[in-house]
């Protein structure tokens, strides 16, 4: 089984998810649309594999806005058409955060600024605790979904949906594969001064993801484990 993992950005990782997604016997390939050197100026030239050529695809979080096409660029609409064909097909996907948003995007939503940024560790309201367990998840986004009309909110809290079905695919606003590696790159990307501006302690939460690393690592399990047994394997 081949699974396809859309980096939007060279601080991320598959990590949690990544490793559940190979112990359940996938072959992961990831691609990285926004190299190191761009960061800052993201509109770069990128073209997205086939869906159809993937089992499953999972694409992760990315420090920019979907609807702010002037700074991330053109290739925005290259993942959207993706993420149409993926669901046209019945391919599953995994959206988490910023392609929860894309997802959302793609399938007739919308998405728009919160009303105030997550930042850090947060627990969450679900419907359904044996696909989405309340937490505690990692955050750390400033904008929240109008879901698309076919889609099913799993779970919320008081800023935004935190997580939807649609069809074979599952977005999640959280961030499930989250390590404590990763979070220690988040400050010299400006990381940091985003946390003083919300009162957030850097350190403070670093510590605490340090000490929710069973935990985090158990809920990202479950989820996948869920994802896949019972999303990605409905009724196209």
């Amino acid at each position: 089984m081949r699974a396809l993992v859309l980096l939007h950005d060279h601080a991320s990782e598959p990590g949690l998810i990544g490793a559940r997604l190979r112990e359940r016997g996938y072959e992961l390939t990831t691609v990285t649309v926004v190299p190191a050197e761009r960061h800052h100026s993201p509109d770069v030239s990128f073209s997205f594999p086939a869906p159809g050529d993937w089992d499953l695809v999972v694409s992760l979080g990315a420090p920019w806005s979907v609807y702010d096409e002037t700074a991330v660029g053109s290739w925005i609409g290259g993942e959207l058409a993706l993420l149409r064909e993926a669901h046209r097909l019945g391919v599953p996907v995994l959206g988490v955060c910023f392609c929860a948003q894309a997802l959302t995007t793609a399938l007739g939503g919308s998405v728009g600024p919160a009303p105030r940024p997550e930042i850090g560790w947060t627990r969450i309201d679900s419907d359904d605790r044996a696909l989405i367990p309340e937490g505690p998840w990692f955050q750390w986004h400033h904008d929240r979904c109008t879901l698309p009309p076919e889609a099913v909110e799993v779970a919320r809290n008081e800023v935004c949906a935190q997580a939807f079905r649609a069809g074979r695919s599952l977005g999640v606003q959280f961030r499930p594969e989250i390590t404590t590696a990763v979070v220690h790159r988040y400050p010299a990307l400006g990381g940091t001064g985003q946390c003083v501006r919300h009162g957030e302690d850097p350190e403070e939460l670093l510590a605490r993801g340090r000490a929710l690393e069973s935990t985090a690592r158990d809920n990202a399990g479950r989820l996948t484990d869920a994802f896949l047994d019972r999303v990605a394997t409905a009724s196209a």
